[in-house]
């Protein structure tokens, strides 16, 4: 009887160690893609630039990375900002509650690099 307890004492303190494992450092973003006739562009490759940017919507840019991904049926695109190519920053040194943070979004159409500006909003928690 003694040797099952300390079985299962060692299983729950197991258990509770993989539960305080660390979340990952990641934001979902999903957004459909459209031309400038509000049309879906459904099934190509696109580009996304996303800029991390300290204290208001104009604040300097705190991070940024870039995003090559395929839209589906319905010109949906997802992809987790904090995981695309880095082009400046740290996106796991980000302190969120010291102050207001914004998300820049920039778009390729043709998947390349030549961004335009789709636009800001503020990060909100959920």
């Amino acid at each position: 009887m003694n040797m099952k307890r300390i079985q299962l004492s060692l299983l729950a303190l197991a258990l509770a160690c993989m539960a305080v494992a660390q979340a990952p450092q990641a934001i979902k973003y999903q957004s459909v893609v459209r031309d400038n006739a509000g049309v879906e562009l459904t099934n190509q490759n696109v580009g996304f630039r996303i800029s991390v940017l300290q204290g208001s919507s104009s604040g300097p840019v705190v991070y940024a990375e870039t995003h090559t991904i395929s839209t589906n049926a319905f010109g949906l695109a997802n992809f987790n900002i904090g995981t695309g190519n880095v082009l400046s920053g740290d996106f796991n040194t980000i302190d969120w509650g010291a102050d207001t943070y914004f998300f820049k979004v920039d778009l390729d159409a043709t998947g390349g690099t030549n961004y335009q500006f789709i636009g800001t909003s503020q990060a909100l928690s959920v």
